[in-house]
């Protein structure tokens, strides 16, 4: 049989790769590793996670094994990120806004309004900046292998829907436990409760909170929308989830060992924002179904981004300006091309 050249070339890469996998699963120790984080194992970052375990397995040669821990079984979100830095979980994942209290940098990427689009997210969350601050984490026993995907964030309630600012007034209103969630909604006229993800559907559900803010695609997998009735699509903030390693564990890999980790976290990371994009595509329309769902008037999103400015000016300067201009330029540069 006749063999092309284009076919002895994917022989070759083939052949290449098996031998790669050999290689590193020789170099490789027989490890089973503990990845814990708070969302739902059908959730886009928990199809992220089993991928990444699915080729962690696959590149070591069986060597290295992932274990999957959702929906916070082994912890909430600070939780986790202690044991992380400590050495007893070797794997995390959690939104950009909670890594405040490790490099208050990180709070750049939680300016409400920031992102136009996915596009200008994943540049972002891929680019030199985002590299830099997570080779920061290291100095606090932490390896940042990049930054997932969990979305645009929306507003559900009980009360009323959201139309305009004044709507958001008096809400008691669950925010990730970061300084710049919290002085965003009490900007906007809400009463921000800091609170773990784990305690949010029950706090919901006992009505001790009117509300809450999260990606559709975490409102659908949570089923929050069995304890709200309102959905208002403001896409006010963009959540960027980075993958956390233990440095203690990561320290304890050899060089081979370490290039499968980050090779997994790079390949899952599509494939997560791949689920994520699709999910919420459908999402809105799954969940128009069983709650009162609407937009909101370009004219009164502009309104909350002035109610806001204030807020964005704040942080600009706690994370320093040269590291705000820096994300100005950046975005400047996308929106020029």
């Amino acid at each position: 049989m006749k063999v092309t050249s284009l076919s002895r070339r994917a022989l070759g890469l083939l052949t290449g790769v098996a031998l790669l996998t050999a290689a590193v699963g020789a170099q490789a120790q027989d490890r089973t590793l503990k990845f814990a984080f708070s969302l739902a194992k059908d959730h886009p970052i928990g199809i992220g996670a089993q991928k990444f375990a699915d080729l962690v397995a696959a590149k070591s040669g069986g060597k290295l094994k992932v274990n999957l821990f959702p929906n916070a079984v082994l912890g909430s979100d600070p939780q986790n990120l202690s044991a992380v830095r400590g050495g007893t979980l070797d794997f995390t994942i959690m939104a950009t806004g909670l890594l405040a209290g490790l490099n208050k940098e990180f709070m750049v990427f939680d300016f409400p309004f920031l992102f136009r689009d996915f596009k200008e997210a994943y540049a972002l969350s891929d680019g030199p900046i985002a590299k830099s601050l997570l080779a920061k984490l290291d100095s606090q026993g932490v390896v940042g292998l990049g930054i997932w995907d969990l979305g645009f964030r929306n507003i559900t309630n009980s009360k009323r829907p959201i139309a305009k600012p004044e709507d958001l007034v008096g809400l008691k209103l669950r925010v990730i436990a970061s300084p710049i969630y919290i002085e965003t909604f009490k900007a906007l006229g809400a009463n921000p409760v800091p609170m773990t993800f784990g305690e949010v559907y029950g706090a919901l559900e006992s009505r001790a909170i009117d509300g809450q803010d999260n990606p559709v695609a975490v409102i659908e997998s949570a089923k929050f929308a069995e304890v709200q009735k309102y959905l208002s699509l403001t896409r006010h903030l963009y959540t960027g989830m980075p993958l956390m390693m233990s440095k203690k564990t990561w320290d304890a890999l050899s060089a081979e060992e370490r290039s499968v980790i980050q090779a997994a976290a790079d390949e899952a990371k599509v494939e997560e924002r791949q689920a994520l994009q699709s999910q919420e595509a459908g999402a809105i329309d799954r969940l128009r179904k069983v709650m009162q769902v609407n937009e909101v008037a370009p004219d009164e999103l502009e309104r909350m981004k002035e109610k806001v400015r204030p807020v964005v000016e704040k942080f600009s300067s706690e994370v320093g300006e040269a590291l705000s201009k820096q994300v100005s330029d950046e975005l400047a540069r996308l929106r020029a091309n």
